[in-house]
């Protein structure tokens, strides 16, 4: 199996960086966002997340979700769109992620010069993947909304474009590999660090849909037996496959700011994204290191 590397300052910038994305979806402030317009922050966490597509249907968020139970999407949608339009859940998912941020890093932190390089490299990065919108459609529907004024939001907004590129270029990579969404799933848990009964409940798959994947991986070759998830060698070479194919479709925001600058960045944002997953996303921890 030949596959060509993407370079690896490109995953170690995306490791270092995405919890700066990532606590969006463990922030109590957009919880409470969610609530205050009616919903739930289980289909609050899809309806803020889809709204840059619009009053899409279910179908459009379990293409484009992946992993998620069908049944979980049709449980939310399109019924938050009915309390709410698309733009109250980006306003408060904007006005969520803004107060966490508040709270866990502080206003000096975010009034910060340092905070602003971090803005400003992000941004070039995340702009310099807007020609690769072809076969994304989580990317380009945020890539599509208007960019906020502060820094610390702009930096935010970025990774969420560097977040979708990367999610959407992983579909494409799952796909390839004949990986249906709780097949996914269940080589993500074995990969780790996120624990099987996590990853199985907060995609709301029952013990019977997640047993039946692992067999059919076990039957495929993907997972030896026994009772805890392990990859065969075929296993681990066509899971490794899959994050090289991830890594290779996200490269590109990455190689055009070069290793100099996502260095520069890492260094800059390594220190909150450790406060926000010390807090939010302990698991997260291990990626941090460089």
């Amino acid at each position: 199996m030949t596959t060509t590397h993407a370079p690896a300052y490109a995953r170690r910038t995306w490791q270092t960086v995405e919890p700066y994305h990532g606590a969006v979806y463990f922030s109590a402030e957009a919880h409470a966002a969610y609530a205050a317009l009616g919903v739930e922050s289980g289909p609050g966490y899809f309806a803020s997340r889809a709204a840059a597509l619009g009053p899409v249907a279910p179908e459009v968020v379990i293409a484009t979700f992946y992993n998620f139970n069908p049944k979980a999407v049709q449980a939310a949608l399109p019924a938050a769109w009915r309390t709410a339009p698309p733009e109250a859940f980006l306003a408060a998912r904007l006005a969520g992620i803004d107060a966490t941020l508040r709270r866990i890093l502080g206003a000096e932190v975010l009034a910060s010069e340092e905070t602003r390089r971090a803005a400003e490299l992000s941004r070039r990065a995340a702009e310099a993947a807007l020609p690769y919108l072809h076969g994304r459609p989580l990317f380009a529907a945020h890539a599509a909304l208007p960019w906020p004024d502060e820094p610390h939001l702009v930096l935010w907004h970025a990774q969420t474009l560097l977040r979708e590129f990367r999610g959407d270029g992983h579909v494409t990579a799952l796909l390839d590999a004949g990986l249906n969404n709780v097949e996914a799933l269940v080589t993500h848990a074995a990969a780790g660090p996120v624990g099987a009964e996590t990853l199985r409940t907060t995609r709301s798959w029952s013990p019977d849909e997640w047993a039946e994947a692992v067999e059919a991986l076990r039957t495929r070759g993907w997972l030896a037996g026994g009772s805890d998830l392990a990859f065969t060698a075929q296993g681990q070479e066509w899971r490794s496959a899959v994050e090289e194919a991830t890594d290779r479709l996200a490269a590109a925001p990455y190689t055009a700011l070069g290793p100099d600058g996502c260095a520069e960045l890492r260094d800059l944002v390594r220190p909150w994204s450790q406060s926000l997953a010390a807090e939010l996303m302990p698991w997260a921890a291990t990626r941090l290191k460089g």
